[in-house]
């Protein structure tokens, strides 16, 4: 089912197209455009309120700067859909985030108008400057370079560092912040006061309307720009005896707040702006999920709501006959409450994702000991490791993806110091649909290398439980290692997982089925494929033998040489890169014990995995239940004379 675009939309091929508009149609454009989201979206999926929130600003920038010259920097990206769709993408937007198809996100090898990939947040005026000083070195003054990016993302510390450099240079530099209240959750912090005291306040009213004032008359009297933004200065000084401004100290030109879904006003503003030299910030105000009633009114949910029917606005749901297994997320979620309630020490940090990692499930029952430290990984770290130099148990949850922003503090200020700070890493392995800046693919690999760490993952619901209750026991946290556990996103496979707490061995595996000729070790979820494999070759008369190895720092040396004492074909299986991961630790067990063994690794390959389905992914790396099988095959069969 392709979805039918709007008369005037259906048009807009680029924005060259788009440009050619006599800005009275603009208005029109913006309803269509909406309206494709919103029907796109409700059929195929994806991100939803983000993009809603930002239609008229998307239209307004396409219309007045001269994109793809001009280099346009969506941070993070979820609000990119009609700048996709109005930049040669519309007639593929049903493939967003499907494999094969566009990516969610804007990736410089799809277009020439996205200037810069991104997924991560925070990094737009980074990128910007970056174009931005090397236009001047390339004798190109004209360009112009806009970062768009939300507060939510402004939180983070790269944005003032970019922020910072930024003032401190003649670059031609506009940064757009995109003012909606929210990231994926309501944002936190002072940032997000002081941003409501300058919506609110008559002062910076006044400083509003004396500014547009001012620019309003550069065409009627023909004065210059560098006039104009002298009278534009004095004003701001003259009106802000009062109120500091924080852009303004770093030496960004601020103007707003302003409408961000008056497309007529945005239009006229960013035209006047484009006039002015300098790095500037044009602070807009917008609603996420703006145009559709339920995203409006509960926008956590809508950030992303799968499938749903946009005349009732009811959201799809799977319905079973049987119970199913909960998201490892939300096991995470309920045991941290169920052990918290028991140790009076334990507090859980977030870094601006307490919905996406169940972490507000304890934030509900037990707000004093619950965070959400904004987008701010870095900080998340030495916060939890603060905390645990003054005795408390850090239960620290952070996406896989977003934990590499933070590796330098993991490193720093946990392990060489040697606090027990317990990371639980979400979405690890392939995170599907949201592509390869959200892959968990690396943890393990640059966990593992790091003294002071034990590393571990479950193959289910009932091993992350076990996992959570060792870390926080006393005997561990007085070991004084820092403890990750990683586990994937979505499901996993006990309906009944509340089962009761018991402790593990720290660097203790365990043997699944026995087996012969082969020996198959795997390291957390993927090892139910291992099971689904070794049943389908039950069927062919092969039976390998099976181990959750739950543990790949320490490794459980005494059951490696078990199996390197019964096997000589050895297959390891991971969800995470192969370089350096646990199929690596393995062979170097090997090396290290003068073992002679066939071993064959299958694991995230040495390339960059595109978006799609789990189960795609992992088949197209090779380590889905029936590439699993077919490796034990070929560890059996190479060399073997068979007869037919």
């Amino acid at each position: 089912m392709l979805i039918t675009p709007g008369p005037l939309l259906a048009t807009i091929n680029t924005p060259d197209d788009l440009r050619k508009l006599d800005k009275s149609r603009l208005f029109q454009l913006a309803d269509e455009l909406r309206q494709f989201i919103i029907d796109d979206v409700s059929v195929f999926g994806g991100h939803f309120g983000a993009s809603l929130g930002v239609v008229e600003l998307t239209v307004a920038l396409h219309y007045v700067f001269n994109t793809p010259d001009d280099k346009l920097i969506w941070d993070v990206g979820h609000q990119a859909y009609g700048h996709k769709i109005l930049t040669g993408r519309r007639e593929k937007f049903h493939t967003n985030r499907f494999y094969k198809g566009l990516s969610g996100f804007p990736k410089r090898k799809e277009s020439e108008y996205d200037a810069f990939g991104v997924g991560h947040s925070s990094t737009s005026i980074s990128a910007a400057l970056g174009m931005a000083v090397a236009s001047q070195l390339q004798g190109n003054h004209e360009r112009h370079h806009i970062a768009v990016i939300g507060d939510g993302a402004m939180t983070a510390g790269e944005a003032f560092e970019g922020m910072n450099h930024a003032g401190a240079t003649d670059s031609n530099l506009l940064i757009v912040l995109n003012d909606n209240c929210i990231s994926i959750d309501p944002n936190v912090g002072a940032l997000r006061e002081y941003l409501t005291d300058i919506t609110t306040s008559q002062t910076y009213n006044k400083v509003k309307e004396e500014v547009w004032n001012l620019l309003g008359k550069m065409s009627k009297f023909g004065k210059s720009a560098q006039e104009i933004v002298s009278k534009v200065e004095s004003s701001i000084k003259s009106s802000l005896l009062d109120q500091s401004n924080l852009f303004e100290s770093l030496n960004l030109r601020y103007f707003g707040p302003i409408d961000g879904h008056d497309i007529d006003h945005l239009t006229s503003v960013l035209d006047d702006l484009k006039k002015i030299p300098g790095p500037k910030l044009l602070h807009v105000l917008t609603v996420k999920g703006k145009g559709y009633a339920p995203a409006e009114k509960d926008q956590t949910k809508w950030h992303a709501p799968g499938l749903f029917d946009k005349v009732t606005g009811v959201i799809q749901k799977k319905v079973y006959d049987t119970p199913q297994p909960p998201k490892y997320q939300d096991v995470f979620g309920n045991t941290l409450v169920e052990l918290a309630e028991q140790n009076p020490l334990i507090v859980g940090v977030t870094p601006a994702m307490p919905s996406g990692s169940s972490m507000n499930i304890m934030m509900k029952v037990m707000p004093k000991r619950a965070f959400d430290v904004g987008i701010a990984e870095q900080h998340a770290v030495t916060f939890s490791a603060g905390m645990a130099a003054q005795g408390e148990i850090v239960f620290c949850n952070i996406y896989s993806t977003f934990m590499q922003r933070a590796y330098d503090q993991v490193i720093h200020d946990v392990c060489i110091q040697e606090l027990p700070v317990i990371f639980c890493l979400d979405r690890a392995g392939f995170a599907g649909a949201d592509g390869p800046t959200h892959h968990g693919a690396y943890d393990i690999a640059f966990m593992r290398c790091i003294p002071n760490m034990i590393v571990a993952a479950p193959m289910n619901e009932q091993e992350l439980r076990n996992m959570m209750y060792t870390a926080q026991s006393e005997k561990v946290q007085q070991g004084k290692h820092a403890f990750t556990i990683r586990y994937p996103r979505g499901e996993g496979v006990m309906p009944n997982w509340k089962t009761p707490f018991e402790a593990q061995e720290i660097g203790k595996g365990r043997l699944v089925s026995e087996g012969e000729e082969v020996a198959i070790l795997t390291i957390g979820h993927i090892g139910n494929y291992a099971v689904d494999a070794v049943t389908m070759l039950a069927k062919e008369g092969i039976q390998p033998a099976h181990y959750d190895m739950r543990y790949v720092k320490p490794l459980d040396e005494a059951l490696l040489h078990q199996i390197f004492s019964r096997f000589d074909k050895v297959l390891t299986v991971e969800d995470g890169c192969l370089m350096g991961g646990f199929g690596s630790a393995v062979l170097e067990f090997m090396a290290n014990h003068g073992y002679m063994a066939r071993v064959k690794r299958l694991g995230i390959p040495d390339a960059v995995v595109e978006h799609g389905e789990q189960i795609q992914l992992h088949n197209e790396c090779g380590f889905d239940p029936q590439g699993i099988a077919n490796a034990v095959r070929e560890l059996i069969f190479t060399g073997r004379t068979v007869v037919i």
